[in-house]
């Protein structure tokens, strides 16, 4: 049966870019169509940062939401994570540039790095962190600028990335609301089906790394679309067994957006109906560790979760990683 739950959810919020791409726009400088992109993605537009603009500027926009509508002031926060491959720089940590910006003076703040699974990592490592360190207010963020390592000439993942961010805060667990159970996991033989080449030591920014388009991202979309979907489901099984939970017992099922048909084929392995099954993958496009928050934030501001819902949350990414958590809002 479910643990007790230690951490619960105080609040939620997020931030993107103001500037959409559309399909219609991506037809103008690549060789594609919105018909191609919809059938085997879904998505119909996703949200674009100005070049030069950092991810800090949109998680800390998608940190203050949230600490708003959890009422807890930026000073009451003791501990950050950011979930991210694509912070402001290597080092320091776009955590601690969140930080600085919200004016978290008694926090720590740190990074992980798991891809799109960042946030759900993250969710867990402040679990643990305040189930045995003392933290009492925990501010998670998953944000990305994928667009910064977007190859605008390969049709096959251009179309498929946004920009933004989304956050909780997390505090103690009253009753039985809370993280019910997570999961957590990883791969490393895959890790060369969808990966960055750039920028970090193997090959650092040269003239001629950078030329090569190093930088950009690169992926093997059929294997990914198919280990996503087994892992998904398999992570999925592992929080809903340990919890002692059946899929009927779910209010929602928020799943990582990454592809509409990677979405419907988890929720149809799972047996979850399509009105419980929270997509917004057409709106946004695939926004990494910031897609799941970001779908949080959504629901609960539209109602279509609130105080005492359960809500599964399942994520894959480059790693390959994957998690899922189940919650009680």
């Amino acid at each position: 049966m479910s643990k007790q739950p230690q951490i619960m959810i105080l609040g939620t919020g997020r931030a993107v870019p103001e500037k959409v791409l559309s399909n219609a726009d991506l037809e103008k400088i690549v060789d594609t169509t919105d018909d191609w992109i919809i059938s085997r993605t879904g998505i119909k537009m996703r949200h674009v940062a100005e070049p030069g603009t950092p991810l800090s500027t949109f998680a800390t926009a998608a940190a203050r939401n949230a600490l708003n509508n959890a009422g807890v002031t930026a000073e009451e926060i003791d501990l950050i994570l950011v979930g991210t491959v694509t912070g402001d720089m290597k080092f320091p940590a776009t955590a601690c540039l969140v930080q600085d910006q919200i004016s978290a003076i008694n926090a720590v703040a740190f990074d992980i790095s798991a891809a799109c699974s960042g946030f759900l990592y993250a969710l867990q490592v402040a679990e643990g962190l305040m189930a045995t360190a003392g933290y009492k207010r925990a501010l998670i963020i998953g944000g990305e600028v994928l667009t910064s390592m977007v190859n605008w000439q390969d049709r096959d993942t251009c179309v498929l990335f946004g920009d933004g961010a989304g956050a909780v805060v997390l505090g103690p667990a009253t009753g039985n609301r809370g993280l019910l159970q997570g999961y957590m996991k990883s791969d490393g033989k895959f890790s060369n089906l969808l990966y960055n080449p750039g920028c970090g030591s193997l090959n650092p920014p040269t003239v001629e790394n950078v030329a090569a388009q190093l930088h950009t991202i690169r992926m093997e979309g059929q294997e990914v679309f198919r280990n996503a979907v087994v892992c998904m489901c398999s992570a999925l099984d592992q929080v809903m067994t340990a919890a002692g939970f059946s899929v009927d017992d779910l209010d929602l099922l928020i799943p990582h957006q990454a592809n509409l048909r990677i979405i419907e084929a988890v929720g149809k392995r799972f047996k979850v109906p399509a009105e419980k099954v929270f997509v917004n993958v057409d709106r946004y496009g695939n926004t990494s560790a910031a897609s799941i928050p970001i779908a949080l934030d959504e629901a609960r501001r539209s109602g279509r979760v609130g105080d005492g819902s359960l809500v599964a949350m399942v994520t894959f990414g480059a790693g390959f990683t994957w998690a899922a958590a189940l919650i009680r809002l």
